[in-house]
């Protein structure tokens, strides 16, 4: 099989916001060459989590990796339990998970091993930071025989420090973190007054602490690994990403990753969508991993595999289709593989006998046959899809993590259940613009706005759309202005900039990006939960809240009763449209996004103009994702409308040649048309 290219990277001598990073330790020891060598994966892979517990026979677990092999499945993932090789006289029993390794070496499949400290009983998902110091070195003195013991297996593909990290910002104040956030402030003191003389009232140095403290602990972890095991990869799991990004510093974990994951599940993880949604929402999930990658692989390492029924948020059971779906899109956004939870169903707990690929009897179950022939597609074209990129439009959707540290402060609900007064509606803004391009077939970036490159000396061509971005700090109005100036342009919705980054009103202790965008707030005015801005001959849907306008340098580009409600300001060689109204979270909340696709049709033309290929006329339930491989174009469509669909593609002026990749239904392709049916997936190599 060919080799897998997962990069690898030393750690670099760091200190992030106080608290110590390394110790100048280098983690990385071996070349480049010895790692691929031990990795040896299929690109791109499918995978499943194998659960290994007590009670299971060697041949149970054998008969588990045999099912993995014959169903084109190259990799697991395991959960490493303390408490299953602990002894209670302090020595250690490995042989529980010595069978698993030895059958994976057996059948050819390659091990993520996840670890999985000693935790209550009841908690499924393990604790995200140590109780104490002692609890600490107990954590160190696991990972010492974890990894010695294990490094032996040629089936070790790599580790898996931490279970989905991430709280959702509520820091559990043990002695630890406690201990921690005094050692934090001394080199972040807290401030009671800001530098022009306002007091500070809402206190956000807790989810500062906590966005350092990730990536303190990742690292500690990493070093750990690192003093015995030089060689095999290191990996990490984030999950509920729209809610947990802003607690997860991606470029700093680069340092000492050597590959990112996520987890999306869609019963735990997709509560911002409805059931219509999951797969512009795998999308968005993957964007933003990919991004956080950066230059590193990813991949993502939990996928939902079958029902769950008590355990999860919204219970349900995968499609097949959807199966397909998600393993497409995933590929489709660069992902290096992905791997289910779970192929067997553990037995006890609450999760017990939930989540998997197999039945009862150990066979195969549709999902897992969608998924095995998902993986015959991919190794068929395996040169194909080994060196897949993403066509890149040169549009960019920004989410400032102070805007959601702002919310999850200062949004308490309404009587009247408006979005944009709830938790959510700053990452549901961005995702309205991000399911409008989906349709349109335009592969656009969803980026943390520290992980967007601004040292670029020209940025002709490029996008940035800020939606109803709340909080914004005032440096970040020289950065924009950067960009605009070498060319870039900048849209921007909603309440963007309301607040600074302790939560003033910009409008009143001074507005950093009236320069930039043209004027001032003049007045936010409540509307109604849908109202209509107009905008030239038609409208377009907004949520809640009006803003109206002070103009400065920016020229009217829309009017309310006479009041600006839209400015468009030149600014060096680039522009910002301003509209202070919510009109991507309006448009998703009317569930109509016509209007925001004309809208988008003329504003971001430029890019439009460079890519190659997008959907002539977008339609509801309709979404594209294309990729380069050498000199061949592949675009993934699905159809997730409630009947077929003919999907006309344009290329320009071009008129390539299709090869029908994988089809799950009975679609059809006719010249650039595709005949596609409800719920199917299309892949297709263009030439």
């Amino acid at each position: 099989m060919k080799k897998n290219y997962l990069l690898t990277l030393p750690l670099i001598l760091l200190l992030v916001s106080g608290l110590s990073i390394c110790n100048g330790q280098n983690i990385r020891k071996e070349s480049v060459n010895q790692l691929t060598e031990n990795a040896n994966l299929q690109l791109p892979f499918i995978g499943a989590q194998v659960f290994i517990e007590p009670g299971q026979t060697p041949e149970e677990i054998d008969t588990w990796f045999r099912i993995l092999e014959v169903n084109h499945f190259s990799v697991c993932r395991i959960r490493m339990f303390e408490s299953y090789m602990k002894k209670a006289d302090g020595t250690w029993d490995f042989s529980l998970f010595d069978n698993a390794f030895r059958s994976a070496e057996k059948h050819g499949i390659k091990v993520f091993g996840t670890i999985f400290p000693y935790t209550e009983k009841t908690d499924i998902g393990g604790f995200k930071f140590p109780r104490d110091d002692a609890h600490l070195k107990s954590i160190a003195v696991f990972i010492k025989e974890l990894t010695t013991h294990f490094k032996q297996f040629k089936s070790l593909y790599g580790w898996v420090l931490i279970n989905e990290p991430g709280v959702g910002g509520n820091i559990p104040w043990t002695d630890f973190t406690k201990k921690k956030f005094t050692e934090w402030k001394l080199t972040h003191p807290v401030k009671e007054y800001t530098q022009k003389g306002f007091p500070i009232l809402v206190d956000l140095t807790d989810q500062a602490f906590l966005y350092d403290l990730n990536t303190w602990y990742l690292n500690w972890l990493a070093k750990e690994v690192r003093k015995y095991d030089p060689s095999h990869e290191l990996h990490v799991n984030n999950h509920q990403m729209f809610q947990n990004c802003a607690e997860y510093n991606f470029p700093e974990w680069r340092k000492f990753l050597t590959s990112l994951g996520g987890s999306a599940h869609a019963s735990w993880h997709f509560g911002y969508f409805n059931r219509q949604q999951y797969a512009v929402a795998m999308s968005a999930n993957s964007e933003i991993v990919r991004s956080g990658a950066g230059n590193i692989p990813w991949l993502m390492t939990e996928l939902q595999g079958g029902n769950n029924t008590y355990s999860g948020g919204a219970p349900m059971c995968p499609t097949k289709e959807e199966i397909a779906q998600w393993l497409w899109i995933i590929t489709a956004t660069e992902g290096k593989g992905a791997i289910f939870w779970s192929l067997n169903p553990r037995s006890s707990g609450i999760e017990a006998g939930e989540w998997a690929l197999l039945d009862f009897q150990n066979k195969p179950s549709d999902r897992m046959q969608e998924a095995s022939l998902v993986s015959e597609s991919i190794m068929s074209y395996r040169k194909l899809f080994e060196k897949v990129k993403e066509e890149e439009s040169g549009i960019s959707l920004l989410y400032v993590r102070q805007s959601l540290w702002a919310e999850s402060k200062m949004a308490n609900g309404s009587a009247q259940n408006f979005e944009a007064r709830k938790v959510g509606g700053v990452m549901k803004s961005v995702l309205g613009y991000f399911e409008a391009f989906s349709q349109m077939g335009i592969n656009v970036n969803l980026k943390a706005f520290e992980e967007f490159d601004f040292s670029k000396q020209d940025y002709k061509g490029t996008t940035i759309i800020l939606a109803h971005q709340i909080s914004m700090p005032d440096s970040y109005a020289t950065v924009l202005e950067n960009y605009v100036r070498k060319g870039g342009k900048l849209i921007v919705d909603g309440m963007t900039g309301f607040f600074d980054e302790n939560l003033h009103n910009t409008m009143k202790t001074g507005f950093a990006y009236e320069k930039l965008f043209g004027g001032n707030i003049s007045e936010f005015k409540l509307v109604y939960d849908i109202f209509q801005l107009k905008w030239n001959e038609y409208t377009l849907p907004a949520h809640l809240w009006r803003g109206t306008i002070a103009a400065g340098t920016g020229e009217i580009a829309s009017e309310y009763n006479g009041e600006p409600v839209a400015l468009r300001n030149k600014f060096g060689d680039g522009e910002v449209l301003w509209i202070p109204s919510l009109i991507g979270l309006g448009s998703r909340l009317a569930g109509d996004y016509s209007s925001l696709i004309r809208f988008l049709n003329k504003e971001v033309s430029a890019n439009l103009a460079n890519v190659s290929v997008r959907i002539q006329t977008p339609k509801k339930g309709i979404l594209m994702k294309t990729v380069i491989s050498g000199s061949s174009l592949i675009t993934i469509v699905i159809n997730k409308s409630d009947m077929d669909e003919q999907v006309k593609l344009n290329f320009g002026r071009k008129s390539p040649e299709g090869n029908l990749i994988f089809s799950n239904k009975q679609g059809k392709l006719m010249g650039t048309n595709l005949q596609i049916g409800q719920e199917e997936t299309m892949v297709v190599e263009w030439k």
